[in-house]
């Protein structure tokens, strides 16, 4: 059987996409070929100079169409506003900004920085968004969730020592418990959503030049000799966006060794990122941290 290519995805003429983090690197990869599939996509952006400069360069040719809107999941207000400005209906929410390894931070409303950005604002912004989507709910998470372990007690490094990649892998590994508990929390209730996960690989993009450390180089090194490009790292979250008959919480990397590169196939995770009772009680803390709780509105689960 053939691998797997963008070339497959279906027509998505008609359909809204919202992309976080769509302005460079795999975001960026991802909205392009959903555009030339004839998508709508928002482009969610920090920056909208930057996404305006990246709509701009997606829509020669294209065949769909872009909005560049601001998203900061770093301030919970933003997210609010974000939320609170765009109209739905949204076919697909693709969860994909992110920071990896970065000194010690807070966001606007306290969190730690990795852990705010990459899983708390995701949630909020799911939980908001849930009742204008209507297929599926992709959230990126990154074979770093195998290093990560969850600390109910301290999710936000206020107690111990903080440890720049520990933090990565605890929101990593974050990501992909809240996409799991999410699809349980669907076929609970009933709903026709579906929540998938996917991962990258190792996909040079500009992630690794953001730690302030001296490991930026060593991983700007690492780029140049066992990368993939960000289009090949773009191929899971396509995958897990637009396979039309893909069960819920499928998890979606690529099939090379390791996952670090390769066409994208359905993947395995570890055995913590399954605890059904941690995936609860950190969905149930998140809802207390954000003050955002995810309603799940039942319907015809095909």
């Amino acid at each position: 059987m053939a691998a797997w290519t963008p070339a497959d995805i279906g027509d998505q003429s008609g359909r809204t996409f919202v992309i976080t983090g769509a302005n460079s690197g795999i975001g960026l990869e991802a909205a392009r070929e959903l555009v030339r599939a004839g998508a709508h996509v928002v482009l969610a952006v920090r920056n909208t100079d930057k996404g305006a400069e990246a709509a701009a360069e997606i829509g020669s040719g294209a065949r769909g169409t872009t909005d560049v809107r601001r998203l900061d999941l770093a301030d919970l207000s933003s997210v609010r506003a974000f939320a609170a400005d765009l109209d739905g209906p949204v076919d697909v929410l693709i969860n994909n900004a992110g920071l990896m390894a970065i000194p010690e931070q807070r966001t606007a409303d306290g969190f730690e920085m990795q852990i705010g950005t990459n899983f708390l604002g995701h949630f909020a912004l799911t939980g908001l968004l849930l009742d204008v989507i209507t297929d599926r709910v992709v959230t990126l998470s990154s074979a770093a969730h195998r290093m990560g372990s969850i600390n109910l007690d301290d999710l936000n490094w206020r107690r111990r020592r903080y440890q720049r990649w520990l933090a990565y892998g605890q929101s990593k590994l974050a990501d992909l418990m809240f996409a799991y508990e999410l699809e349980h929390r669907f076929v609970a209730a009933g709903s026709p959503l579906r929540s998938m996960a996917a991962h990258p690989g190792y996909s040079a993009t500009n992630l690794q030049s953001r730690t302030e450390s001296v490991q930026d180089a060593a991983m700007g090194l690492l780029n140049k000799v066992i990368a993939q490009g960000p289009a090949m790292g773009a191929q899971p979250t396509l995958y897990a966006a637009t396979m039309p008959d893909l069960p819920g919480g499928t998890y979606i990397g690529p099939s090379g060794f390791q996952e670090i590169a390769g066409p994208p196939v359905p993947v395995g995770s570890t055995v913590a990122s399954h605890d059904r009772e941690v995936q609860a009680r950190l969905w149930d803390l998140a809802a207390e941290l954000t003050g955002v709780t995810p309603r799940i509105r039942a319907g015809a689960r095909s």
